[in-house]
């Protein structure tokens, strides 16, 4: 062999070995060439992601800071605190007026950032919810006991009298009606419901009366419920025959009023 054709081989194993020691230091490991022959399926799945620089994971797929979890939990701590505050403790049911009949189920101590801050933690089994309440906001939600039983009679008594329906726009009505349910109490939602409530001789409901009048009756049918200790049937079947001892609107006014509600609708729609 010439001295020419050795020189030529020396340098072309030269090359091979200086491109097999950039390949395996760890700046070039990532980068596999075009031409490479066998590219493991884990490398293929790092890269080539819409939009991401040649050589580096997309961010969509660059995993979180391990450290900001454990800063944010580190920040937080969480205690069961026993007895009762302001009234109420764990285990007992209270009325939320926002969202209606739910129970205790623990007082806690949260320290955030060196505050400590106790913490009604509330359950709405139906709602499938949590809600915690901070003692200082307890007045300002209006969270209160529940009714006591002469209370409860006294709605009983309401759903048997005579609905008191406003001859006034139905869009004013359904506003009162709302703010009735959001209030909490006990007899004004009752009212709600003895004034919505149509037995079979009467119209129906129109869609939004009937939201209002379910929503008022749920209200109310949970809480006597609580207080009486009876089953869903049970104080659905007290509630109807109350209502059913109610004198109802005649026929023609019903009707009546349900003409009116149309036509403030078409004027609406109009505007």
């Amino acid at each position: 062999m010439s001295r020419h054709a050795r020189r030529h081989q020396a340098c072309n194993s030269e090359r091979i070995i200086v491109t097999q020691k950039s390949a395996s230091s760890p700046a070039e490991a990532d980068v596999a060439p075009a031409s490479a022959e066998k590219v493991t399926p884990r490398a293929r799945s790092s890269f080539g992601a819409p939009g991401s620089r040649p050589g580096f994971p997309s961010k969509s797929i660059r995993p979180a800071p391990a450290g900001q979890q454990v800063k944010a939990d580190s920040g937080k701590s969480v205690a069961k605190v026993p007895g009762s505050r302001q009234g109420f403790k764990a285990g007992e049911f209270i009325v939320y007026p926002a969202h209606g009949v739910g129970e205790i189920v623990a007082i806690e101590e949260e320290e955030v950032a060196g505050f400590k801050l106790e913490l009604f933690v509330i359950s709405f089994a139906k709602d499938k919810m949590k809600l915690k309440v901070p003692l200082p906001k307890v007045a300002a939600v209006g969270m209160r006991k529940l009714s006591d039983p002469e209370a409860v009679q006294k709605g009983l008594d309401t759903l048997a009298g005579r609905a008191r329906v406003k001859r006034t726009m139905w869009s004013r009505r359904a506003q009162e009606y709302e703010a009735k349910i959001n209030s909490g109490d006990l007899i004004a939602v009752a009212e709600v419901v003895r004034d919505l409530y149509r037995s079979d001789a009467q119209p129906e409901q129109s869609y939004s009366e009937r939201q209002l009048y379910e929503a008022a009756l749920d209200r109310l049918a949970r809480e006597i419920a609580a207080v009486q200790k009876l089953t869903d049937s049970e104080v659905a079947k007290l509630i109807e025959t109350q209502l059913q001892k109610s004198p109802r609107r005649s026929k023609a006014e019903a009707e009546a009023d349900a003409e009116a509600d149309a036509e403030e609708g078409d004027v609406e729609e109009a505007a």
